[in-house]
C-alpha cells in the first residue's frame, strides 16, 4: 500500500452507511461531473435504503461540510473537505502492477541527461494522467561534478566549464582579483579534478575552506589560486526552476464560469515563483503529498488538486514531481502514477550518477 497522507478529517463521526454513501457520491461525481441525486445513490450504493433516507443522510453530510448542493434539488457534489475525507479514509489506493511500471520505465531510460529525464518525466505525467505534469529542477550544487576547465578570456575574465556527473554542462564567466596565466589556470583545474571529482559543490567549498584555515599564513601559491578560482567557479546563484507539461489539458475540464481561475493558474505557470514555493514545501516531506483546493495556500490552485512525490539520488531528495488537475479527478489512479514515476526517475538518476 502507499504511505499514509494527511488525515485531517478521518476522525469525523460517520457511520458505515454515511461513509458508503459519501464514497459512492464521490465516485459518481468524478466519473460523470454532474451533481449526484438521491435516486442515483439509491441505485449505485449497494445499500437497501429509500431515497428519503438517503436525502436525510445527505443533509447530515452537508451539515458536516462534506457535500454541497450547487443548485436546489439538483443533487450534491463533494466539497474540499469531502474529497479530503474520501482520500484519507475511504479510498483504497493500490500500487501499479509491474507491467504498468515497466511501461513507464521505458519512457525514462537511464543514460539521458538530467534535464532530458526531468522534461520527459513532466511530459510522461501529463500524458498518462491527461492533466498537468510538473517537475522541479535540482540545483547544480546538489549534483556531483566530474570535470572543470578554465579558459582565459582577457586580463581578469575567465570562462569556467563545469561538467557534472549526470552529463550536464554549465558555462559561466567569472571576474578574478588578478590576471592568471594559462599555465596557472591549467594547474588549478588539474588539482580540482584530481582532488574533488565526484563531490558536490557545497562539499568542495567546505573542504577548501578547511584547507585554507589549516594552511593559514603558509598557504602556497597553488592553494591561494585554487581558493579564489573555486570560490567563484563553484558559486551557485539561485537557479530553481521546473518543467511543466500539458497546461492545455485543463481547458477541457472547466466551464466558462471558471475561466478566470484557469487564467490565474496559467499566469502562475508563467511566473513559476509562487508555485515553486509550494513545491519546495513538498520536497521537505516524505512520500506522497496531496493538496486539495485551498489546502495549498496558493490562490491559483483553489480549484485544483496537487499531488506530489519526491525524487532523488542515494537517499538525498533533489526535487519533486507531480500532477495538477481538477479536484474532480480519479485519485486512486493518479496517486500511484505519481509515486511510481518518482521512483522510476530516482532510479534513472541513480544509475546516471553511479561511478563509471
Amino acid at each position: 500500500m502507499l504511505p499514509p497522507m494527511s488525515r485531517a478529517n478521518s476522525a469525523l463521526p460517520l457511520d458505515p452507511r454515511a461513509r458508503q454513501l459519501l464514497r459512492t457520491l464521490v465516485a459518481k461525481y468524478v466519473a460523470d461531473g454532474q451533481p449526484v441525486g438521491s435516486r442515483v445513490l439509491a441505485k449505485s450504493s449497494g445499500l437497501d435504503l429509500s431515497p428519503a433516507t438517503i436525502r436525510n443522510v445527505m443533509s447530515d453530510l452537508e451539515e458536516l461540510g462534506l457535500v454541497a448542493a450547487p443548485h436546489t434539488s439538483a443533487g450534491r457534489i463533494p466539497t474540499v473537505q469531502g474529497y479530503r475525507l474520501f482520500v484519507d479514509s475511504l479510498l483504497e489506493v493500490r500500487p501499479l502492477g509491474e507491467p504498468q511500471v515497466e511501461e513507464l520505465r521505458r519512457e525514462l531510460p537511464a543514460g539521458a541527461t538530467t534535464p532530458d529525464l526531468l522534461n520527459s518525466a513532466s511530459s510522461l505525467l501529463s500524458q498518462v494522467t491527461h492533466f498537468v505534469g510538473v517537475v522541479t529542477v535540482p540545483r547544480h550544487q546538489e549534483v556531483p561534478f566530474r570535470h572543470i576547465d578554465f579558459v582565459p578570456l582577457d586580463q581578469r575574465r575567465t570562462l569556467v566549464i563545469l561538467v557534472f556527473i549526470d552529463g550536464q554542462v554549465q558555462n559561466r564567466v567569472i571576474e578574478l582579483e588578478r590576471a592568471y596565466a594559462p599555465s596557472e589556470l591549467e594547474q588549478v583545474a588539474n588539482f580540482l579534478n584530481a582532488q574533488f571529482s565526484g563531490q558536490r559543490l557545497d562539499e568542495i567549498r567546505l573542504r577548501l575552506l578547511r584547507d585554507m584555515q589549516e594552511t593559514s599564513n603558509q598557504m602556497n601559491r597553488l592553494m591561494a589560486a585554487t581558493v579564489e578560482l573555486a570560490q567563484q567557479a563553484f558559486h551557485t546563484p539561485p537557479e530553481s526552476d521546473m518543467f511543466v507539461a500539458g497546461q492545455t489539458n485543463l481547458m477541457g475540464v472547466h466551464d466558462a464560469a471558471n475561466l478566470d481561475r484557469l487564467r490565474e493558474l496559467f499566469e502562475a505557470f508563467q511566473r513559476k515563483r509562487d508555485l515553486l514555493t509550494v513545491l519546495e514545501r513538498c520536497s521537505r516531506a516524505e512520500g506522497v503529498r496531496l493538496f486539495i483546493g485551498e489546502e495549498s495556500g496558493f490562490a491559483a490552485l483553489d480549484n485544483y488538486s496537487l499531488i506530489t512525490a519526491p525524487y532523488g539520488v542515494q537517499g538525498r531528495v533533489l526535487g519533486v514531481l507531480g500532477v495538477i488537475g481538477p479536484t474532480r479527478m480519479a485519485y486512486e489512479r493518479v496517486i500511484p502514477l505519481v509515486q511510481a514515476t518518482a521512483q522510476i526517475l530516482s532510479g534513472a538518476l541513480n544509475r546516471n550518477q553511479a561511478p563509471q
